[in-house]
């Protein structure tokens, strides 16, 4: 539920350009401000689940998404609808650390490949659910209901991890709360920077404040907050520790470009099918069928090979994979583009997805000692969250960069009526908005290399049945100060 509200947004953005006689600055900052709410927090909320308890947090956080979902749906003006998104990813902040802090710490390393492979599988697949389901709830209910159908899905869940997920031992933290406002204000600088660049020339927007300047600031706050974790002698916010571990660090990478990628390359896509294909939301949606499918499938099978077969030979071939086919995609975004030869390369990415999410996370977490396993998932899942909104801002100045190159309106395709009814643009802007949209999809292939480049330096994980000589040094709290130990293998925790 949370990973589709990434991006189901993108296949509604033409209805709620419409609907709420918005520009698509504006409706891109519905999906920004999601993603800076779910971002910021989630270094601090895994800590929180390790305090109070994973299953606690998960269903406060679940309750705040259902609820601010229904704000969403509500919501009458674009203002509200980005008011109510910021608390909805607050709501998932609060969720996604415990999710996988729970499978680290219940799966011991040599069995943890399956679960994240499930988890993985999940993921992958309900990034790529997103469009398809927007596109049916737009067409057929109208965009409210692309948040309204969090409410019963968020009951349903309440009920299921009320019952099912167990209760584990809690671990008293400290809380950097000025490492947790250095970051947040860091992301959002530059972040703001990068998304209303275009809107203001990249020059002045009042007085002494530009956007060169918020960017450079931004940078600045991340910098301070660096310095701060390694000079915090308490608990810092991200124990730099963690990146001893090679496979973290590469793993992190490697999941920053799949957040990245991901957010970036399906707004472009869902405009062009859109705007000037003239396809309706439901019909645009239907082409992500063949990815969605082949990741769902395909992912369980990569999640049993990652126990037994180096990850640098499933991610690495994957994320390039994924990138050629981005590529492939953006060269043949024109407007006579046919339907089977588009669905070629989108069929190619399912592929590449299954062989990148479950490889990445289950390397991550391999080698994590449980005491720092909140930390360990609140900084990988922050690291994709931060992708995410990149890539958000990213190319939301991309994609202003290339109409405006392409003699296009950069508030070109927000023709519509108050229904949220979409018009196809005028035959004479099809060639120029189409040529934006192709070239704007090179950025996501481009940082998809990035992480193929950082897959290279994956090692072998270690597993429990090593001899100690090849174990990871890690500092595991004792079974006699909270009872992990025994909690690891009660019936409850499998």
């Amino acid at each position: 539920m949370i990973l589709v509200d990434t991006t189901i947004v993108s296949v509604a953005t033409p209805a709620l350009m419409s609907g709420l006689n918005a520009d698509i600055n504006a409706v891109i900052w519905v999906t920004s401000a999601y993603l800076l709410a779910y971002a910021v927090p989630l270094l601090i909320t895994g800590r929180l689940g390790d305090r109070f308890g994973q299953r606690r947090l998960y269903l406060i956080g679940l309750v705040v998404f259902t609820a601010a979902s229904a704000w969403c749906g509500l919501s009458q003006g674009i203002e509200m609808l980005i008011v109510a998104r910021v608390f909805q990813g607050l709501g998932a902040a609060l969720m996604t650390p415990q999710t996988m802090a729970v499978i680290t710490r219940i799966f011991p390393p040599e069995r943890r490949g399956q679960a994240m492979g499930a988890w993985g599988a999940v993921a992958g697949a309900a990034t790529l659910v997103g469009p398809l389901l927007g596109g049916v709830l737009v067409d057929s209910l109208g965009w409210e209901w692309i948040f309204f159908v969090n409410i019963p899905v968020g009951v349903v869940g309440f009920i299921l991890a009320w019952k099912l997920v167990p209760k584990l031992p809690l671990r008293s933290h400290k809380f950097d709360i000025l490492g947790v406002v250095l970051s947040g204000i860091g992301m959002f600088l530059v972040v703001f920077g990068l998304q209303e660049g275009s809107k203001y020339d990249w020059g002045t927007i009042t007085g002494i404040i530009s956007v060169p300047l918020l960017i450079i600031v931004g940078l600045v706050f991340f910098a301070a907050f660096l310095f701060w974790q390694a000079k915090n002698t308490g608990e810092p916010l991200v124990p730099l520790r963690l990146f001893k571990d090679r496979n973290f660090t590469v793993a992190n990478i490697g999941i920053a470009a799949m957040g990245f990628a991901i957010t970036g390359l399906v707004l472009p896509l869902m405009l062009f099918t859109q705007l000037v294909l003239g396809y309706s939301p439901t019909q645009s949606a239907l082409l992500m069928t063949p990815m969605a499918v082949l990741t769902g499938v395909l992912a369980p099978f990569v999640g049993r090979l990652v126990d037994r077969v180096h990850p640098r030979y499933i991610a690495g071939p994957g994320l390039m994979l994924l990138a050629v086919s981005v590529v492939w995609l953006g060269m043949i975004m024109q407007p006579g583009a046919s339907v089977p030869l588009m669905l070629i390369p989108i069929a190619l990415m399912g592929v590449a997805n299954a062989c990148i999410w479950s490889p990445l996370s289950a390397t991550a977490t391999r080698n994590l000692a449980q005491d720092v396993a909140g930390a360990g998932s609140g900084v990988y899942n922050t690291t994709r969250q931060v992708g995410a909104v990149l890539g958000s801002a990213a190319i939301a100045a991309v994609m202003a960069a290339r109409l405006t190159a392409n003699g296009m309106p950069s508030s070109g395709g927000d023709g519509g009526d108050a229904s949220g009814h979409v018009e196809r643009l005028p035959e004479a802007l099809w060639d120029g908005y189409a040529h934006a949209m192709g070239e704007s999809m090179y950025l996501p292939a481009a940082v998809l290399v990035v992480g193929v480049a950082a897959t290279m330096f994956f090692v072998r994980p270690t597993h429990a049945g090593m001899s100690s000589a090849a174990a990871p040094v890690t500092t595991t709290a004792p079974a006699t100060t909270n009872g992990a130990a025994a909690d690891q293998g009660s019936p409850a925790s499998s």
